[in-house]
């Protein structure tokens, strides 16, 4: 029977890694202004030569910052680091509205500031705080019958999108020297910064838009620790827990099961498997599955005290805690 592990391994552990594969890891990237979130894990797969890769959540081509981005195997647990908490630096300019709803779009609407006083502007910025609800803006790659709605955008069109539920950890304004002003956000998934900027322009009783975007953390992952290509391509590209991580140590948050050999031979069939004490993990949203080693084989969640398998990861490479 499956061993339950509540607490995952301390960072502080290692095993040995000879065998960790570059085609299986996840790369802290800092990504540069003037480019796409495809171009960038393009670039970050010809630097390391590997054959498969994707990223964790889009950035705008003018935003910077933090970037995840998966190779190899990693591409399967892509979706777990998508609902990690996200934190960003932004350049909020009052007065102006754009199209896109940001500094890369067309002026369609201007307005007098010249009344606003920063206590004004610090009270409306505090009232965004908690959960909150947006609409997702039509420059987005939210699909709607099919079609993404930035494609619908640039065309001229404007349909009609469902309000969601996004969460406001905390937001500060850093600095005012108006028109514009800086802002530190700590938010959940899903949150648009650019929304959240034109809605509090809208509540001030003005237009605002995007100004600047920097990503600064995703989840555990901080630009601090984030790598430039020039920085990839002069390193080797091994794990350390900070600027390169193994599927293992990336998903170290995730509560893990210990399997015996005949359970992990299961999983890795796609066979579904008892566990004990499932009143503990029941409704957990994943577990990471491990084999006797201590090797990752796979992701699944508990359902009526059985394993679902949600991903079976064919790597091996998986032994390094770092």
């Amino acid at each position: 029977m499956a061993k339950f592990v509540a607490v995952p391994a301390s960072p502080e552990s290692f095993l040995a890694a000879s065998d960790i594969s570059i085609m299986d890891l996840i790369i802290n990237l800092n990504k540069p202004s003037g480019i796409t979130s495809q171009q960038a894990v393009t670039r970050v797969k010809k630097i390391l030569t590997a054959k498969k890769a994707g990223h964790t959540g889009t950035l705008d081509p003018l935003a910077t910052g933090l970037m995840i981005v998966c190779l190899g195997e990693a591409t399967k647990v892509s979706r777990y680091l998508l609902d990690m908490d996200k934190k960003y630096q932004a350049r909020v300019k009052l007065g102006e509205r754009t199209d896109t709803g940001d500094a890369g779009g067309r002026v369609i609407e201007t307005a007098d500031i010249s009344s606003f006083t920063e206590g004004a502007l610090l009270d409306a910025v505090m009232g965004f705080r908690g959960t909150i609800e947006q609409t997702p803006p039509m420059y987005s790659a939210i699909k709607v019958g099919g079609k993404a709605l930035y494609t619908l955008a640039r065309k001229g069109l404007e349909v009609e999108r469902k309000s969601r539920t996004v969460m406001i950890h905390d937001i500060e304004v850093t600095g005012i020297d108006l028109p514009f002003f800086d802002l530190v956000v700590s938010c959940s998934k899903g949150t648009y910064i650019r929304t959240l900027c034109e809605d509090i322009g809208r509540k001030l009783g003005t237009v605002a838009h995007l100004a600047a975007l920097k990503r600064l953390a995703v989840g555990r992952f901080a630009i601090e620790d984030a790598l430039t290509f020039d920085e990839l391509a002069l390193r080797d590209p091994v794990p350390d827990g900070q600027s390169i991580f193994t599927i293992d140590n990336a998903l170290s948050a995730m509560p893990e099961i210990i399997l015996d050999e005949e359970e992990s031979r299961k999983v890795q069939q796609g066979q579904q498997i008892p566990v004990r004490r499932a009143d503990l993990y029941e409704g957990l949203p994943a577990v990471k599955l491990k084999g006797p080693g201590g090797e990752l084989i796979g992701i699944g969640n508990i359902e009526s005290g059985i394993v679902v398998i949600g991903r079976i990861l064919k790597s091996q490479f998986d032994l390094l805690k770092c």
